[in-house]
């Protein structure tokens, strides 16, 4: 199964950077940055802020909003928009599957990081699942969205 990766949308970024009050910091190197997908370089200008993942469905009870870091002005985006990050790879990761409804599915798993296109593709071809969230096995912080690449024409 082929899958599409989703960062941060830009309406949310832009959102955010427009925000009186976000968290601005300088990143210590390591952080994993929502906008481009991937870790910041020591020195980088970040914003630490809430976002709620958008899910499939309306009024689902997992709707949930988590603190993210994203660049403090506008980057170039992922370098390659469709591909799983590769400051990524090899980190342990939750995989929340979505049903239509927004309800966690049970497919929902962790991997190990070894194989990340593997698992999320297993994952999207459970049956009922629409949406992947990839996520921070400490934290539970919401990292990107994967969906079928024939799947939803809008990006989360």
């Amino acid at each position: 199964m082929t899958f599409q990766i989703h960062a941060l949308p830009a309406e949310a970024l832009d959102r955010a950077r427009r925000t009186v009050d976000p968290t601005r910091l300088v990143a210590g190197g390591g952080e994993a940055v929502r906008c481009c997908l991937r870790d910041a370089e020591p020195s980088d200008e970040l914003l630490l802020f809430n976002y709620e993942p958008p899910i499939p469905g309306t009024g689902s009870p997992y709707r949930e909003t988590g603190a993210v870091y994203a660049h403090a002005e506008p980057c170039a985006g992922p370098p390659d928009p469709g591909a799983y990050p590769p400051d990524w790879r090899g980190r342990p990761q939750v995989l929340r599957a979505y049903d239509e409804r927004g309800w966690i599915h049970e497919a929902t798993r962790v991997h190990d990081g070894q194989d990340p296109e593997g698992a999320i593709a297993a994952v999207l071809a459970e049956k009922g699942v629409v949406e992947v969230h990839s996520r921070n096995v400490a934290y539970g912080c919401f990292m990107f969205a994967a969906t079928p690449a024939d799947g939803r024409p809008d990006s989360p």
